[in-house]
């Protein structure tokens, strides 16, 4: 039940975000909207497949260490760059939207179950920082739709990443900080779990990452204005999701292969 309430939920939140390129990049309420049901998503599906206590983990490492993070960056510019909040998004907890603390929640959770996937037989520092890169490349899509939305505004632009015009490259600078600082957490609470990283424990987690990666290349390049964005954002994201990917790809074939063999015999 848990786990189809995850779907359920992911699938609403792809039915919004579905609307973004009808609006130039999304309203305030279809933002909110977006991100508290994707949140929402990623914490139920914590709680589902690997207890509630995850989902606490998750809501206090994620949510509170991005708030935390936020609330030292926009007072002082530490890590990620001077900038501001305009106000567009609802309500504050010192000077930081609620609802950004809920978007580290929601990619955190697909980072680290990405990240587990792909590289975690080699060990908890190779998830920590491919779950880290994971989480940060998806801010390259992030950070120039909501400055262009009006969101918040950074007090220096540059220097910055190649086709990502006004987003400093300080940002990403913090974002990487942070991020593996959040996934060295994250794995030190769930990186025990021995059952092995399969569709049926990372299936929403994984369809999220490779949902926003897809969505946000085609947004970029198509709907948005910003074909530049859609390229580096489709390398950099792309070294994990393409991975990815090809991963889920083989073990679908991998289990289809399987069925057929039980069947013939």
């Amino acid at each position: 039940m848990t786990s189809r309430l995850a779907w359920l939920l992911l699938a609403a939140t792809i039915l919004v975000q579905i609307c973004f390129p009808l609006t130039s990049g999304g309203t305030p309420a279809l933002t909110t909207a977006s991100v508290l049901l994707f949140a929402a998503a990623m914490l139920v599906d914590a709680a589902s497949t690997h207890g509630v206590a995850a989902a606490l983990v998750l809501l206090v490492v994620a949510g509170g260490g991005g708030l935390l993070a936020e609330t030292i960056g926009v007072h002082t510019g530490v890590p990620f760059g001077r900038y501001d909040y305009t106000g567009t998004l609802g309500f504050e907890i010192a000077g930081v939207p609620i609802l950004v603390p809920l978007a580290w929640i929601m990619m955190a959770w697909p980072a680290w179950n990405v990240a587990r996937r792909l590289v975690g037989r080699y060990g908890r520092l190779a998830t920590i920082v491919v779950g880290a890169w994971a989480l940060t490349a998806w801010d390259v899509f992030l950070d120039p739709q909501m400055v262009d939305a009006g969101h918040w505004r950074w007090e220096a632009t540059t220097p910055a990443l190649p086709g990502v015009e006004g987003i400093p490259l300080s940002n990403f600078g913090g974002w990487l900080l942070v991020s593996l600082l959040m996934m060295a957490v994250l794995d030190a609470a769930f990186g025990r779990d021995p059952r092995a990283s399969t569709l049926r424990i990372d299936a929403v987690p994984v369809t999220a990452y490779l949902w926003t990666y897809f969505s946000s290349v085609i947004a970029h390049a198509v709907f948005f204005g910003r074909p530049p964005v859609a390229v580096t954002g489709a390398v950099l994201m792309g070294v994990i999701a393409i991975p990815l990917a090809v991963s889920v790809a083989c073990e679908i074939r991998a289990t289809r292969t399987g069925r057929h063999s039980v069947h013939a015999g």
